[in-house]
């Protein structure tokens, strides 16, 4: 194998591998994870077989671990495990629902989303200006994603407007009943008649 510095080419690619894997750490998303994931699966095969694995078997090696970390990745999710790693960007979190870990004021807490949010729903909070603080365990709303890693979060009094529209089909669909009803108990006194 060629030496790089006086490091074995597979022994630099472990190293490489294992930084990018640490660098996932503080960095969480997948930034560093797939390639960092191919680079130490190939180096370990050249430091295991080092008769058998050249240089461009550990370049292949690379690239096909790589592209099935990518798979992975994409594919199973093993952040989340259930889509809920998708957003499309800051907007899409308005009007997502999620609850207070940690009491929300106008200038600190943190809320859990129920969906959307990344693979880390949980956010750094605030409440819309002048308004009163949002104790842990309350359900919010995001009324301002804001672009960044802190939501502007209202608490959830009540029934919603969707929540108000589906009591009044409710509503209109047990009046249908009953007025049904009432015109089969109808017709039926009419035939006995």
């Amino acid at each position: 194998m060629a030496d790089l510095l006086n490091i074995s080419l597979p022994l630099l690619l472990v190293v490489a591998g294992v930084v990018l894997c640490i660098a996932e750490a503080f960095a969480p998303g997948a930034h560093f994870v797939v390639i960092g994931v191919a680079l130490l699966v190939a180096g370990l095969a050249g430091v295991l077989l080092p008769g058998v694995v050249t240089p461009l078997v550990l370049a292949i090696l690379v690239f096909v671990v790589g592209a099935l970390a990518l798979w992975g990745y994409r594919h199973l999710e093993l952040y989340e495990g259930t889509g809920r790693g998708r957003t499309e960007g800051s907007s899409s979190l308005r009007g997502v629902r999620g609850a207070v870990t940690e009491r929300v004021t106008d200038s600190s807490g943190q809320i859990r989303l129920d969906e959307g949010g990344g693979f880390d729903p949980t956010y750094a909070a605030r409440t819309i200006t002048g308004a009163d603080a949002i104790d842990e365990g309350t359900e919010v709303v995001v009324v301002d994603p804001g672009g960044g890693n802190v939501l502007t979060v209202a608490a959830v009094d009540g029934p919603d407007d969707i929540d108000r529209e589906l009591e009044r089909g409710r509503e209109r669909e047990r009046v249908d009943r009953e007025s049904e009803s009432a015109e089969r108990d109808a017709d039926r006194e009419r035939e006995r008649e």
